[in-house]
């Protein structure tokens, strides 16, 4: 048997010249400014955040929980003095709630929370090591508490209410008892 024998003058492939598909000329000229996405989200994000600062950073408090958890500048003994007004204040949406004035209640429960969380948590971080994590559980069960019961002035549920309430009012009273 004979082997065939590959000839030298054929290539063995067949190179294909057509330009890619990415290659092609267009008839359209390019841009003399190329605007990339990048740029254009930088120009937009700018132009919001200096024409509308005020927006952005307005006077008023909002109308929801503050997530900010120590008061710059506050001592512990500021936080010590605080924590029984602010905890008075949130006892004292019991009578918003049994009043039928949700919206207003709801209001009042979320300033005077938020005071109380930032006061509180001033207090646990100055503490020894030893008492955090009791202080912790207590911490998290109220505003937990405080959480369910803005949930349930919301839905108008008024026995949803009153268990939150006493859940509450119970964590507040442990929490003072410890500071």
């Amino acid at each position: 048997m004979e082997a065939i024998q590959p000839s030298l003058s054929q290539p063995k492939f067949q190179p294909n010249l057509s330009p890619l598909p990415l290659q092609h000329p267009t008839a359209l000229p390019r841009p003399l400014v190329s605007v990339t996405r990048r740029l254009a989200l930088t120009s937009s994000l700018s132009s919001l955040a200096f024409f509308s600062s005020y927006t952005i950073l307005r006077p008023e408090p909002a109308k929801a929980f503050d997530f900010g958890f120590v008061k710059p500048g506050q001592t512990v003994e500021d936080a010590v003095g605080a924590v029984r007004g602010h905890a008075r204040s949130l006892l004292a949406v019991k009578f918003l709630l049994e009043s039928g004035s949700w919206e207003d209640a709801q209001r009042e429960m979320r300033e005077s929370s938020a005071l109380l969380k930032q006061d509180v948590y001033t207090i646990i971080q100055s503490r020894p090591g030893g008492e955090r994590p009791r202080l912790r559980k207590l911490y998290a069960e109220l505003f937990n508490g405080v959480s369910k019961l803005d949930y349930a002035a919301r839905d108008r549920d008024g026995p949803r209410v009153r268990q939150c309430y006493e859940k509450i009012s119970a964590a507040l009273k442990e929490i003072l008892s410890l500071i």
